[in-house]
């Protein structure tokens, strides 16, 4: 039975039902003691008593007319033969006539058969005996019950579910009292008995004034969400009780929220199915899984259905909501709020104020130290480097309370009162050099030779690209040689890593572009007949993006010019049909991944990194990396579209085209067009050939079929 109270009342009313329970105790069998019970319960026992009498006087009258005497107690009625006033013993009746002895067996059993005729209504005296006695005790039972049942009646009177529970209270305690609390059983044993079975046990309670309830469930299991039933064991016997119920997070939601996370949530057996048919039903049934099953092999509680009315709130990836929205039919009908939150914060005023409150918020709950002005401007930095853009702050608030937390771990090393930004820097260090084994390992094997990475010197058909590679939760840039290499043919631009299956399709769509752009470039006036291959150099993973597309084509501009590139640059970006250069990600780490590589190996004042324009926004660098920059040791370019990026590599300009599409002569561009033209007419060139060889060779005369022979009959 499932009783609902107002908030913070249910404590009341248990201590109400603790009240009652005493006041049973010291009522029962007190009650049964008084003088006015004792005299009904005597009159009743005489009432019976006399019946059973006079049938007993009357065979005892006619038993002694026959010389027969009645013996009687508690449990037996006897007949003995009598001689001269005295009753026989066995040996004095053995001793008499054989017609006297058989005289006094017949009249004996006259007797008997009369006694049984005058007592064949005993049962029924017994009956109403015990009718009226038990009509005696419920009537002395309910006049007891009446004071102490009462004031409880009146006090839950406008609760109708209390109310027909204290009657049931009261019509069970007619059985209990009588067959319970009337033995002798000690009061400690009885208390506990009572309890059980009537004191309430509280599964959920709220308080008074505590508002909806809100309720996040991190581990969302079937019982920690719907509740269970617990069970003991005696003697190997399992068996459980109203008072052993467990409630759930629904239970305790009931009236309010439900938050749940729905990776966990979906992982769990049973549970989505559940939470569905409970939310469509608006009902709340506690029972076992494993029931519809038939795993239970043992009797268990049925407890009353509770009405369901709450918000779930499930929180999870967009990946998955869209996922639970094509395959699950009732997603769509039971979920219908989408909240969609952003990644990222736009940097202002207000952002920043509330950012260093947050700041301020955590470190008091944490009990760390308070931090500075700037040790704030730093984290909001750090917060914008993780956004990867200069005017917004990422989202992710549990990487920066993590970056907090080891910064005042160093503040407390060093003895300081207070987190500066050197703590900041500190904590950034020590997170670089605990995730950097695989970062450093790599710029040691450029800096052996065992990787080929220049930075100095120029090269035909070769760059330096930038790759990112994310290594658990540590991501950091590699820079990788782009080689190309072009000579005559048809077999077109051939990615060598997609022809190996390495390259994953966005980069094979970067390279397909290229392809576009030369034909459409520089191809106007001949078909484009080259064979060229382009590859990332000592590559041997994965590799998928476009970034390495503006790379790519001034690597196999250089190869058709015969132009060499300088190798104190590396570069990045991705570029469309039109020879546009487009935005890539990562770009601080790329810059940074070559900035170690020429630190390391000494900068020069002429290395540099080239990005496109539109990643302008997105640089938020480290400070070794800005002050190699303001110091004109280290460069960072930005472009628009690949003639810039090639002035650059190239150290001249590339040549612009004039209205008519032509490129000043001795440009980059113009030998680039020459070389195609020349590749394009010796093309031409063989084919020519091959159609005069052709045309040369006599023609092969065609024998003419003989008819098949018939089969031969058998």
């Amino acid at each position: 039975r499932a009783l609902e109270l107002p908030p913070g009342t249910a404590a009341a009313f248990i201590a109400d039902i603790g009240h009652l329970i005493d006041n049973l105790l010291a009522t029962f069998p007190a009650v049964f003691e008084t003088p006015t019970y004792q005299q009904k319960k005597g009159a009743i026992d005489r009432v019976f008593n006399q019946r059973y009498d006079k049938a007993l006087d009357l065979i005892e009258k006619l038993a002694l007319e026959k010389d027969v005497a009645l013996y009687r107690d508690s449990a037996n009625i006897a007949f003995t033969p009598m001689k001269d006033g005295k009753a026989l013993d066995e040996a004095d009746f053995a001793q008499l006539p054989e017609a006297e002895r058989e005289r006094f067996h017949d009249d004996i059993a006259a007797l008997e058969e009369r006694l049984n005729e005058e007592l064949a209504s005993l049962p029924q005296w017994k009956r109403e005996s015990s009718n009226q006695l038990r009509q005696l005790n419920e009537e002395t039972i309910s006049l007891a019950l009446q004071p102490l049942l009462s004031p409880l009646s009146e006090k839950y009177a406008e609760n109708a579910g209390v109310c027909a529970y204290l009657q049931a209270v009261q019509v069970n305690l007619l059985r209990t009292v009588v067959d319970q609390l009337l033995d002798d059983k000690p009061d400690l044993q009885r208390r506990e008995m009572l309890e059980e079975q009537y004191s309430p046990s509280l599964v959920v309670g709220h308080h008074g004034d505590g508002g909806a309830p809100v309720v996040f469930e991190p581990h969302p299991t079937y019982d920690n969400l719907f509740g269970r039933i617990e069970y003991s064991t005696d003697q190997g016997a399992l068996y459980t009780s109203y008072r052993q119920l467990r409630p759930g997070a629904l239970h305790r939601a009931n009236g309010g929220y439900l938050i749940v996370e729905a990776e966990k949530l979906l992982s769990e057996p049973f549970v989505w199915d559940a939470l569905k048919r409970a939310l469509h039903s608006r009902q709340l049934k506690m029972e076992s899984p494993l029931g519809d099953l038939g795993r239970i092999a043992t009797v268990t509680l049925n407890p009353q259905v509770i009405p369901l009315q709450l918000k779930v709130i499930i929180i999870g990836s967009r990946q998955l909501y869209y996922t639970l929205q094509d395959l699950d039919s009732d997603f769509q009908e039971m979920f219908r709020v989408l909240v969609d939150f952003d990644e990222e914060i736009a940097v202002g005023d207000d952002s920043l104020e509330q950012f260093a409150q947050l700041l301020k918020t955590r470190t008091s709950e944490e009990g760390m130290a308070p931090l500075t002005a700037a040790a704030v401007a730093r984290l909001a930095t750090y917060s914008a480097r993780l956004a990867e853009h200069q005017g917004r702050l990422s989202a992710r608030i549990g990487d920066l309370f993590q970056l907090v937390s080891e910064a005042d771990f160093v503040r407390q090393l060093a003895g300081d009162a207070i987190t500066d930004v050197g703590h900041i820097e500190r904590a950034l260090k020590a997170k670089a050099d605990r995730t950097g084994r695989v970062s450093a390992r790599i710029i040691d094997d450029m800096l052996a030779g065992i990787i080929l990475i220049d930075t100095a010197g120029e090269a035909i058909g070769k760059c330096n690209g930038l790759t990112v590679l994310e290594v658990g939760d540590s991501a950091f840039g590699v820079p990788a040689r782009i080689s190309a290499t072009v000579y005559p043919g048809g077999s077109g631009i051939v990615d060598i890593e997609r022809e190996v299956s390495l390259g994953q399709p966005i980069h094979s769509k970067g390279v397909m572009i290229l392809t576009g752009f030369l034909g459409s470039r520089y191809a106007q006036e001949f078909p484009l007949e080259i064979s060229a291959s382009i590859a990332l150099e000592q590559s041997y993973g994965y590799v998928d993006g476009d970034s390495a597309s503006l790379g790519e084509v001034c690597t196999l501009i250089s190869a058709l010019s015969r132009t060499p590139l300088k190798q104190c640059f590396a570069i990045t970006g991705s570029i469309n049909q039109f020879g546009e250069v487009q935005a890539v990600g990562g770009v601080n780490e790329k810059i940074e991944g070559f900035f170690r590589l020429c630190e390391a190996r000494g900068l020069t004042g002429e290395q540099g990194v080239i990005i496109p324009h539109s990643n302008v926004s997105n640089l938020m660098l480290d400070e070794r990396v800005l002050q190699a920059v303001r110091a004109g040791q280290f460069h960072v370019y930005a472009v628009r579209h690949v003639d810039e990026a090639l002035g650059l590599l190239l150290g001249e300009p590339a040549g612009a085209p004039d209205a008519k599409g032509q490129f000043p002569k001795g440009s980059v561009n113009a030998r680039v067009v020459e070389r195609l033209r020349s590749i394009a007419e010796l093309g031409m060139e063989e084919e020519e050939k091959d159609k005069e060889a052709a045309k040369d060779q006599p023609k092969e005369s065609k024998p003419r079929a003989k008819p098949a022979p018939k089969a031969a009959k058998e």
